[in-house]
């Protein structure tokens, strides 16, 4: 989709939610969304689709205070300096009420930072990275999905239940990586002290030069590793990890490794019996997820995305703090999305008034093989708020001058 095109869509009724009827004019509200399009397209293209499908949704039931939503999506080519370029044209030029989205990290702190510096309203969808919340945290942003730190703490908590001894890690060397080794090492190693990191690889994203790398891991003679890679650093890692061995006899235990996403393009060479989080897509057989999860197949005649899900409640989440603030004057919406309740195929989720933190939460399972793809297996679903430290523990990390 070009960067120009715009997904302007439309409506009438009334949605569920605290505060929709309180009509204020029929001029859209506008969700100004960037992100990572071109780079990133196996996540971005499924979380672009839900949104779209969020917002006819919302608006066939009255938009929001009695407004429809209008989304316009630009695309940062996963590039920093280019993410916050388009903010500038969103706000400025387009008018926008809300900024949105992001998927690197990097990108998302850039964000979070120019909404820092320009007082204006951003929700970080996809970016994983603790820093946005915490230690860069600022009063106008928030994130939706579930943190490194999130993701780490349950892995973590896997990891402590095997036999093995001597750990080593590989990850993409930037933000989100190397966040993502600090807490599973600090978590892991309070949890079991007898644990030893024998060796670390930190590859360029997107530049793995996998051979190397296996071999690199080989030589340390570990009994567990831990993964961060993802895309197609992760289908290189594995390819080359089965053709050398790497993973016999050797637990894995790795980060975003289940999202269909990522396992799709492994085919029959999907790893077994690793310890990952992910996504466990139309498997997930509740009724909220089910109803959500036919909606979109019937839409796009495709299978809903780890992405697709972040997409889907994103939006909603928007519209929940909108709904709540009961304006899009900026300074209420921020305050109206503190503690901000909403809907997500996955179950119900909060903003937390303390770090802005999303609660939604994760799946975590095994990797298996059935009809030579990669699924999860054993999977369950962990609520995000029973994942986040406690109060003293992030008021520690987080700038006061954040609230």
């Amino acid at each position: 989709m070009p960067m120009t095109r715009r997904l302007v869509l439309g409506a009438s009724g009334a949605l569920a939610l605290p505060g929709l009827l309180r009509a204020q004019g029929s001029n859209p509200i506008r969700i100004g969304e960037i992100n990572s399009y071109t780079s990133q397209p196996a996540f971005t293209l499924p979380y672009r689709n839900a949104m779209q499908l969020a917002v006819e949704q919302i608006n066939a039931r009255g938009g929001v205070l009695g407004r429809p939503l209008e989304l316009i999506t630009r695309d940062d080519a996963g590039r920093p300096q280019d993410a916050v370029r388009l903010a500038g044209e969103l706000y400025n030029d387009q008018k926008v009420d809300v900024l949105a989205g992001a998927f690197l990290s990097n990108v998302g702190l850039a964000l979070s930072e120019y909404a820092a510096q320009n007082k204006r309203l951003y929700i970080g969808g996809e970016p994983l990275t603790d820093a946005m919340v915490w230690e860069r945290g600022n009063r106008y942003t928030f994130r939706l999905r579930p943190s490194t730190y999130m993701q780490a703490a349950i892995l973590a908590e896997e990891a402590a239940k095997l036999p093995a001894k001597r750990w080593v890690t590989v990850s993409p060397n930037y933000e989100y990586g190397q966040s993502a080794v600090k807490w599973f090492r600090q978590i892991l190693s309070a949890k079991r002290p007898d644990v030893q990191f024998v060796a670390e690889q930190w590859p360029a994203l997107g530049r793995v030069d996998a051979g190397a790398t296996v071999q690199a891991l080989e030589q340390a003679r570990p009994e567990a590793i831990f993964n961060v890679l993802f895309g197609p650093d992760l289908t290189n890692f594995v390819r080359q990890g089965n053709t050398r061995g790497l993973f016999e006899r050797r637990a894995v235990v790795s980060m975003l490794t289940g999202e269909p996403e990522y396992l799709d393009p492994l085919g029959d060479e999907a790893p077994e019996g690793w310890t990952v989080t992910g996504y466990p897509g139309e498997l997930v057989d509740t009724p909220a997820h089910k109803t959500y999860a036919a909606a979109y197949r019937q839409k796009f005649n495709a299978k809903p995305m780890c992405g697709s899900l972040v997409g889907y409640s994103l939006i909603n989440s928007i519209a929940a703090g909108v709904a709540k603030a009961g304006t899009t004057e900026t300074e209420k919406m921020v305050e109206g999305f503190r503690g901000a309740s909403f809907d997500t195929p996955a179950g119900q989720a909060t903003y937390r008034a303390i770090d802005h933190q999303g609660t939604l939460g994760v799946y975590v399972g095994k990797t298996a093989l059935r009809r030579n793809e990669g699924v999860m297996v054993d999977w369950r679903y962990i609520d995000g708020k029973d994942l986040l430290p406690g109060d003293d523990v992030v008021r520690g990390m987080r700038p006061a001058s954040a609230n």
